[in-house]
């Protein structure tokens, strides 16, 4: 009976990651829409860098850590709907936890955790910024085992998207 339960609870985690994947991949290669998908093996890569100073060092550190990282950013009202669709979609089944909301100059971004074994670990970070008008609307998944804390030396670096509200999100969930 263990086995079978097993079984079906690895079967349902995998159909998870799988939807998330195909839910978010369509985005990639349109027209309208710029994508930035770094794999596992590419972490890894970056994650056996040489380096001098201690901020570069917590970012490697930080990138041995990471598994996916998704960013699709448009300016298409058509694409932004679609995406906004999507977000909505994966959060109904994600199983991920709230972290924060912020709406300013009529931009909405949510930002979602699936967190790990403490408050401050994250098994997923999920991101969505609805733009209006001129503004971008971005949808970004991050996955992997890393601190929520560590987030803003990330954000720097890769220059991310909505990189002031993850920053606020990772100093205020100490």
């Amino acid at each position: 009976m263990r086995k079978i339960i097993l079984v079906i609870a690895l079967v349902f985690i995998s159909n998870t990651i799988f939807a998330q994947q195909s839910l978010f991949d369509k985005f990639n290669g349109q027209e309208t829409v710029s994508s930035v998908i770094v794999n596992k093996k590419m972490f890894s890569l970056l994650s056996k860098m040489k380096v001098e100073d201690k901020e570069t060092q917590q970012y490697v550190n930080l990138i041995k850590k990471l598994d996916n990282l998704k960013v699709f950013v448009t300016s298409n009202a058509s694409k932004a709907s679609e995406m906004k669709s999507a977000a909505d979609k994966y959060l109904k089944t994600a199983s991920l936890e709230e972290l924060m909301q912020v709406n300013e100059k009529g931009k909405l971004v949510k930002i979602f955790v699936k967190s790990g074994a403490t408050d401050s670990q994250i098994k997923e970070l999920f991101m969505f910024i609805e733009g209006s008008g001129k503004d971008e609307t971005v949808l970004m998944s991050l996955t992997g085992d890393f601190d929520l804390n560590e987030l803003s030396v990330l954000t720097e670096k890769m220059n991310l998207p909505g990189r002031d509200v993850l920053n606020k999100a990772s100093k205020g969930k100490k």
